[in-house]
């Protein structure tokens, strides 16, 4: 039953964060790059202020997988290294905290630009 409730509290919270963006879409002239780095800075602004690791701690993949968790990752790496090493952990720690992510993004979408040949559209 602990399972089958954290997957439901993932749910509710990733849908309920995805209908705020489609909200935004919806009502609002924002291109889809300044809808991504407002959820990405809402979610640093968040856990600057440690609300949004407590919102991960209770929904897990749900508040961790949308842009708003990579937000969260980059200032939670930043302060966790800053509090080790000072101001050279600060500027690097958030990188740090996110390399995984970030390489696998590259990796994977080099791996598709290979095997699907992407070419812009001619007009």
């Amino acid at each position: 039953m602990d399972m089958f409730l954290m997957f439901v509290k993932a749910f509710v919270i990733g849908g309920a964060i995805c209908l705020i963006g489609q909200i935004i879409i919806n009502f609002t002239h924002l291109t889809n790059g300044k809808i991504l780095v407002l959820f990405l800075v809402i979610g640093a602004v968040l856990e600057a202020f440690g609300w949004y690791g407590k919102l991960v701690k209770f929904a897990g993949a749900g508040a961790s997988v949308p842009i708003s968790g990579f937000g969260y990752a980059l200032v939670h790496g930043a302060v966790q290294a800053a509090k080790q090493d000072g101001v050279y952990g600060a500027l690097s720690g958030g990188l740090a905290a996110c390399a995984m992510g970030v390489s696998i993004a590259i990796v994977s979408g080099y791996i598709v630009a290979v095997l699907f040949h992407p070419h812009t559209k001619k007009n």
